[in-house]
């Protein structure tokens, strides 16, 4: 890994001559590969408080889902501009608390794609989120902790009451998994915070382990007023 790391410093500066850096929401000129143009940064909204209506976990969420954190996010998930992903945990592990000295570590558990959507984006976005905030010090990735047995189809359009019909099911604990999250601090990780079917289903999985605490990490969260269509 450190090696890995050397190299792409050392190469970094061909790739700026080849690929000069932009902005990845407004396509102004930065400074470099994975940062914002100052007029984006100031767009970006911070939420003030960790607790969300339907929760019953504190939720440490970088942003709110604006205009600005949307284009990140299609540009990280859609775009297949990865890179992104060490700035969108940095802005995640801002909001998240000091792992208390002389405690294990959180577990840093993604929220799982289906085998298929996997091998079609070639990527977990969640998974690649959690190992970067393992990277940050703010816990140990679990990326197979949960498994998505059923593919479901796009929730954007269903109302709250089928979306939980969709996820009924879809989301367990991997085999295993429940003897590692036993007595642990986990925070769930994802990149949006929509509806919370989702993020419900998977920590209703988690909670069947019997963890110590449960949290929730992501990038934005949308609330009613910045209400946007979902990537």
């Amino acid at each position: 890994m450190a090696a890995a790391l050397h190299l792409a410093r050392q190469m970094a500066p061909l790739v700026d001559f080849i690929y000069p850096p932009r902005c990845p929401s407004c396509g102004a000129a930065v400074a470099g590969q994975a940062g914002l143009c100052t007029d984006c940064w100031s767009t970006l909204e911070v939420p003030e408080h960790a607790q969300v209506a339907g929760h019953t976990v504190p939720v440490y969420a970088a942003t709110y889902y604006n205009e600005t954190s949307r284009k990140l996010v299609l540009a990280y998930k859609h775009g297949g501009r990865i890179a992104l992903c060490g700035l969108l945990a940095r802005l995640i592990a801002a909001r998240m608390p000091e792992p208390e000295a002389g405690q294990p570590l959180p577990l840093l558990v993604p929220v799982p794609l289906h085998r298929w959507r996997l091998w079609s984006r070639g990527f977990n976005q969640a998974a690649l989120l959690a190992q970067a905030l393992a990277r940050q010090g703010k816990g140990e990735a679990a990326v197979a902790a949960l498994m998505r047995f059923r593919r479901t189809p796009n929730l954007g359009g269903l109302g709250r009451e089928a979306r939980e019909r969709v996820l009924t099911g879809a989301i367990r604990l991997a085999p295993g998994a429940a003897a590692r999250l036993r007595g642990r601090d986990v925070v769930l990780v994802d990149d949006v915070l929509t509806s919370g079917a989702t993020s419900r289903a998977c920590l209703a999985a988690i909670s069947a382990a019997a963890p110590a605490s449960v949290a929730l990490a992501c990038f934005a969260r949308v609330e009613e007023d910045h209400k946007l269509a979902h990537p």
